[in-house]
């Protein structure tokens, strides 16, 4: 009994030792097939995030990312999210309309200049629009009376804000100046650094804002008259050798226009007929008086077609081209005066 007893008792621990001996071999393959699996197909934790919602205000911003937040990304409705988006519209328009320009952009600053030196192609206009300008601040402050005759190298005083230079007269205090141009006296005061109501006459002021006449512009920029006759220029404004007699040299009042008789002659600019009639140098003329002290004669006409006393417009036909007085061949004579002084009405013909 003992002996076999005991042979139970080998055999059972013989078992016991295999099947531990065995589980060991299958956890130890169970851990290598493990290992494998986690090398060749690596697994992917990812933390889920509230969507991000961009606004017109920038990443993030705005009270619709905050509505979405407070409900969770996927407990809204199809028709709750469009109420928000309708909300937030609302919201942003309000805020839109609730936001200013910087203090800088509309506060009263003291006049600064920047040189720039003109360069081929420049122009005025193009120059005002680079610079964010009127051209009449460009043409006012620097001067200039004929815009045509901007010339390559020539340095321009490039002001930091819009105005027309005003040189204070006789008389003149700045309520006055302020009331004349509709400027508050104190915007006078901040440009042109003055620490009292007095100004002395002769001084040049900048009057902030302040524009020219449209028929101002027009002269400076040389669009101010029309063309009266359509045709080469045979003769220009200045000194010239005379005609009837090549031995001396006479001052030309006006230009020459070739033409053929009977062709159409044309008011340069709108206005009222002052004179018609025959001279023995003019021929058959009209004067016309214009706005802006302008007057202009319309000379050699083979016929007139107006009156004196008569309204004319810009373009308006009021006579044809001719051969009388003294001329050389059918031709206009235009000639343009500025209260009373001659003026080269090349500079003013579009």
């Amino acid at each position: 009994m003992g002996y076999i007893s005991g042979m139970f008792s080998y055999s059972n621990e013989n078992e016991l030792t295999v099947s531990c001996s065995q589980a060991s071999k299958n956890l130890f393959r169970l851990a290598a097939i493990l290992s494998l699996v986690f090398l060749l197909v690596p697994f992917k934790f990812e933390k889920q995030q509230t969507p991000l919602i961009i606004d017109d205000h920038g990443v993030g911003g705005g009270s619709l990312y905050q509505k979405i937040s407070d409900h969770g990304a996927g407990d809204i409705s199809e028709a709750e999210s469009n109420d928000m988006y309708d909300d937030a519209s609302e919201t942003d328009m309000h805020e839109e309309s609730a936001l200013l320009e910087p203090e800088s952009f509309s506060k009263t600053r003291t006049l600064l200049y920047n040189p720039y030196i003109v360069q081929g192609g420049d122009n005025i206009s193009t120059l005002a629009i680079n610079f964010g300008l009127n051209q009449d601040s460009i043409l006012s402050i620097n001067k200039i009376a004929y815009s045509r005759s901007l010339q390559i190298g020539k340095v321009l005083k490039i002001p930091n804000q819009d105005g027309i230079i005003y040189t204070v007269r006789s008389g003149d205090n700045l309520k006055s100046i302020s009331e004349r141009f509709n400027v508050d006296k104190e915007s006078i005061q901040i440009v042109n650094e003055l620490f009292s109501d007095k100004v002395s006459t002769g001084t040049e002021l900048l009057i902030p804002g302040a524009r020219y006449s449209q028929s101002m512009l027009q002269e400076i920029n040389g669009d101010l008259f029309y063309w009266p006759v359509y045709g080469g220029i045979t003769s220009y404004y200045g000194r010239r050798r005379d005609p009837f007699n090549s031995s001396r040299s006479q001052f030309h009042s006006g230009i020459d226009i070739r033409g053929v008789t009977g062709a159409p002659v044309r008011a340069a600019m709108a206005g009222r007929v002052s004179s018609v009639g025959y001279d023995g140098v003019f021929g058959n003329y009209i004067i016309i008086n214009h706005h802006s002290g302008y007057r202009t004669l319309y000379g050699h006409l083979s016929v007139i077609r107006t009156r004196t006393g008569a309204n004319v417009s810009q373009g308006e036909r009021i006579g044809d081209v001719g051969n009388t007085g003294q001329s050389t061949g059918p031709h206009l004579h235009f000639t343009v005066y500025k209260n009373g002084a001659l003026v080269n009405p090349l500079n003013l013909l579009r």
